[in-house]
């Protein structure tokens, strides 16, 4: 028996995968990839922090056959990483951990991926236009956020309301008369 040849492609483009050919050789990527390369993500991060962050991933492809016995790409992808977030209490950083694990069916056509896509659990894409894997990365990324990050116990203590309120004699909050408030102004 002869063993299997290796694959026609040896470098693998992500910004233009060749999902049937990836697929169909069972192929791998992966590395890590650097934070500044995702624009998106990078806007969402706490800024100010210059330390460079990575994001660890990997891309597998494979064939399974569909009901009628069709051989139908498959990608796997996984992903994680590390990054600062805007704490919506107290504001300041708080590390947050992202995953990804996701399948991916490709078909055809857009309209079939638009029509397939809801009656599925796994996301279906088309196969044409060759997907960005690394956008589809960062988009994957950015739906793994959480709505509102927040440390556990903030590292600073925050006022939880906004000052005093001035009470009158009977001890219910005196409010001031908007039309002072305009005089005062007028001034």
């Amino acid at each position: 028996m002869n063993a299997p040849s290796p694959s026609p492609k040896s470098i693998w483009n992500p910004a233009r995968l060749d999902v049937r050919a990836f697929a169909k050789a069972g192929q791998v990527l992966e590395g890590p990839a650097e934070m500044g390369a995702f624009e998106r993500l990078q806007a969402e991060l706490m800024p100010g922090d210059a330390t460079p962050l990575f994001i660890d991933w990997q891309l597998s492809g494979e064939l399974r056959e569909d009901s009628s016995g069709e051989a139908v790409p498959w990608l796997h992808l996984e992903a994680r990483a590390e990054v600062p977030l805007p704490c919506q209490r107290c504001l300041g950083p708080v590390a947050t951990e992202l995953e990804v694990d996701r399948w991916f069916r490709f078909v055809a056509d857009e309209a079939t991926a638009e029509l397939e896509d809801e009656d599925c659990e796994e996301d279906v894409l088309a196969l044409e236009p060759r997907p960005d894997v690394l956008a589809l990365l960062e988009d994957e990324l950015l739906m793994s956020m959480p709505l509102v990050p927040m440390h556990l116990e903030c590292p600073i203590a925050v006022p939880m309301h906004a000052g005093e309120l001035a009470v009158d004699e009977d001890g219910k909050p005196e409010r001031d008369n908007p039309f002072a408030q305009l005089a005062r102004l007028k001034r």
